[in-house]
């Protein structure tokens, strides 16, 4: 079984490898889950040509800590930032595409600097507010093909706003966000005004749909959307080296 080590211990995560894949897929699970809740959504990949690495989130799955205590968000980024380098370092050539869900999903847009809360207060550029959100990517952009996002918590989505503290999101890379319209975890709200902020985010909305998309009814469109999206980025890559 893989593992590395991460900021509180050994961490575990999963590969579900293919021959000849186009692109490489990064899942960050959300709190509660882990790694083995994605065999479905791995298998569904395959005729994209997108091989899933997926990462067990410190206490979840086999990676060690506490699943009551994941981390701070700096630790949470340092963990999947970690795994990115492994996958950048097997397979240097082919595209990532991150993407996260819940907590997950927090924390890829805090590799990117861009997870702030949503708060209409002033947000003081302080050194105790960055270690709780880290303002700096500690993934350069340009290492990511596209980002996928699934029910981004609230907390999470106040950047975009002229003045807000973190990293714009780069304009060129592209977002899609998916979300339950009836998502009582992460009402849809939220990221509805966040897209409204960013020209690249793509939003896709399920009715009768909650919060944990690839666990629900639903499930097998949303995989779809998400399968069909990557392919037109990876199809957009190859005619634009």
């Amino acid at each position: 079984m893989p593992f590395f080590d991460g900021a509180r211990g050994r961490m575990h995560y999963r590969r579900w490898p293919i021959e000849n894949p186009l692109c490489t897929v990064v899942l960050l699970p959300g709190i509660g889950q882990n790694t083995g809740h994605y065999h479905r959504f791995a298998r569904a990949m395959r005729p994209t040509e997108a091989e899933v690495w997926a990462l067990d989130t410190s206490g979840h799955g086999l990676s060690e800590g506490d699943p009551e205590r994941p981390g701070t968000l700096t630790e949470l980024v340092d963990d999947a930032t970690r795994l990115v380098g492994l996958v950048r370092a097997d397979q240097p050539r082919l595209p990532v595409i991150l993407m996260g869900h819940s907590l997950g999903a927090v924390t890829a847009l805090a590799m990117l600097g861009a997870a702030v809360p949503d708060s209409g207060e002033a947000i003081p550029d302080s050194a105790a507010f960055a270690r709780d959100y880290p303002l700096r990517p500690a993934l350069p952009p340009h290492e990511l093909a596209g980002l996928v996002l699934s029910g981004v918590p609230k907390r999470a989505l106040g950047g975009g706003v002229p003045g807000a503290p973190g990293t714009p999101l780069p304009r060129a890379l592209p977002v899609l966000a998916v979300h339950g319209v009836d998502d009582r975890r992460a009402p849809i709200d939220a990221i509805r005004v966040w897209t409204s902020r960013h020209e690249s985010v793509d939003l896709r909305q399920y009715t009768d749909a909650g919060h944990d998309l690839l666990h629900e009814p639903v499930h097998t469109r949303v995989t779809a959307d998400i399968a069909d999206w990557i392919q037109g980025v990876v199809v957009g890559l190859a005619r634009h080296p």
